[in-house]
């Protein structure tokens, strides 16, 4: 099941979800917007190695915009930090956006019970185009969770997304052994 307006702010009110900054004009009938925060990175290396700390540069947004190009991944933030107690979070784009060719995430649109910080974004065009810092980007969809939960994300040692930043967080796969 997926969690209707009166729910998610039900879920507010109780303390299961936090969106921080909240802005009840971004809830809709069952999700919540998400916007743009104002840094994005990009991989300093052409060619990424899934064994080594990738590092990225980070870089504002200006005020007129920047234009992300085919070809690159971006890693980009939402403006929001969230918590998620009791729920199963969703990222999606929002169609606005997928219809002038952005894609938001790679394959990381699910978080996990107890994911708290900002969203990283795993950016990516089909052609040249210019986005801006707060621009609606997403939105956030909560799933009922059907049963008990022994591993909340936020509790677990070897959790690599746990450090709250309003930056853009690399690839942490060189943490797993393989």
């Amino acid at each position: 099941m997926i969690l209707t307006d009166r729910q998610i702010l039900e879920e507010i009110e109780k303390g299961t979800i936090k969106i921080e900054p909240y802005d009840r004009s971004c809830l809709g009938t069952n999700s919540y917007d998400v916007h743009l925060g104002k840094y994005l990175a990009s991989y300093r290396d052409e060619v990424l190695d899934a064994r080594k700390h990738n590092q990225i540069d980070v870089f504002e947004i200006p005020e007129e915009g920047y234009v992300l190009e085919p070809g690159k991944l971006y890693l980009g933030v939402t403006e929001e930090y969230t918590e998620t107690h009791a729920h199963v979070p969703f990222l999606e784009g929002k169609s606005s956006v997928g219809r002038l060719g952005i894609d938001i995430h790679a394959t990381a649109g699910k978080g996990d019970v107890g994911f708290c910080n900002h969203w990283t974004l795993e950016i990516s065009v089909s052609q040249k185009v210019r986005v801006y810092h707060n621009m609606p980007i997403g939105q956030l969809i909560y799933f009922v969770v059907n049963g008990g939960i022994e591993n909340y994300y936020n509790q677990k040692a070897n959790a690599k997304y746990n450090d709250r930043t309003p930056y853009p967080v690399e690839s942490m796969m060189w943490k797993n052994t393989f």
